[in-house]
């Protein structure tokens, strides 16, 4: 019989073999500060009505009316522009992976700033598309002039800004990204602002859809609060949004994740209070890290901070001894040196964060 290191070096891509599958770090019992998750559940009263209305869904058969339910939904929550349409995913993940696959056609190119989500650079290879990252300045802002020149010299299909972006957390500057859009409409390709961090930020580049055919906008319910129920949305011109949705795997959303949706979105305030509170905590954290000594916050407006410390790996460490989890992103990219991304959590969560940091420091 064939060895299966063998059956696999013939049958599985040599790129992929060369891969590393996206890491999940182990997190039992530990503060969980890692993944730029809400941190609040639901209210008791609230989980027992979602547990009756999940009871109820018809599970023997295939997703059909609830899908198009959620898309209306979501329309009217997020006031679509006219002549605009939007397509469900399993997150936005699966969206990413669908525009690569929209988009493959000989020599296209994918762009995006680095550092930024992994995804982007991720679904561009798998599908066997060229990617080209553009990389931030020191101090985490678009390279405008680096941005436009590499525009002008791939012609990207697909061009990512993360709005805010991951993992600095940071609203790229509207005048950088009008230049850029207006850039990307004169090579003909598409512009992706992702907004996964949308219910933290103070703007959102939705309302310049109707304007811009060649924009879309991207969105998940994982940081709105629903994470485990993995589901994302893409808004763009209604034409545009036909053509992706042909890509589309039948049935990709399921019956509980589209009643859940519907759920969190009839009870939209309480997520709104959620998300309040999150912001408030985020200025607590901010301003706490500014007084203590080494750390370097970067300005916020996601569910998380960037702050750099004088060793990474030693205050990781140091924060997981003492039974806190964050992300150390030092490795992501070479801007990123001796920084660690924390995830706004629940204020006593923020408290221990606080307390472990200023005894790994």
């Amino acid at each position: 019989m064939i060895p299966l290191d063998t059956r696999l070096s013939r049958t599985i891509r040599q790129d992929v073999q060369s891969m590393h599958a996206y890491a999940i770090q182990p997190s039992e019992g530990l503060v969980k500060l890692d993944a730029m998750e809400n941190p609040f559940r639901l209210p008791p009263e609230l989980q027992r009505e979602l547990a009756a209305r999940l009871g109820r869904v018809a599970i023997n058969r295939y997703p059909g009316r609830s899908s198009a339910d959620v898309i209306a939904a979501l329309g009217a929550f997020v006031q679509l522009p006219a002549g605009c349409r939007l397509m469900l995913g399993n997150g936005s993940d699966e969206l990413i992976s669908l525009l690569a696959m929209a988009c493959d056609l000989p020599g296209a190119t994918i762009l995006a700033p680095l550092p930024g989500f992994v995804m982007y650079e991720m679904s561009a290879r798998l599908q066997g598309l060229n990617f080209v990252g553009v990389p931030l300045t020191a101090r985490f802002e678009l390279d405008t002039e680096a941005m436009l020149e590499a525009i002008a010299r791939h012609r990207p299909a697909l061009t990512y800004l993360a709005y805010p972006n991951n993992p600095t957390a940071n609203l790229f500057e509207d005048a950088a990204i009008d230049r850029i859009v207006a850039a990307v409409a004169e090579q003909e390709g598409f512009v992706v602002f992702d907004e996964a961090y949308q219910p933290f930020a103070s703007r959102s580049r939705l309302p310049s859809l109707a304007a811009n055919p060649h924009v879309l906008v991207m969105r998940t319910l994982s940081k709105f609060g629903l994470a485990g129920v993995r589901l994302g949305y893409l808004c763009g011109a209604a034409a545009l949004i036909d053509e992706i949705d042909k890509v589309r795997p039948p049935y990709n959303v399921g019956v509980l994740n589209a009643e859940a949706t519907l759920f969190a979105l009839a009870h939209a305030d309480e997520f709104a209070r959620q998300a309040a509170v999150i912001r408030e905590q985020r200025e607590r954290l901010q301003a706490a890290l500014r007084e203590l000594p080494g750390c370097e916050p970067f300005p916020s407006e996601a569910n998380m901070v960037l702050v750099r410390v004088p060793d990474a790996k030693r205050v990781f460490a140091g924060l997981k001894a003492r039974g806190v989890l964050v992300k150390n992103v030092e490795g992501l990219h070479p801007l990123l040196a001796n920084c660690l991304r924390l995830t706004v959590g629940t204020p006593d969560e923020n408290t221990q964060l606080l307390d472990a940091l200023k005894a790994s420091l």
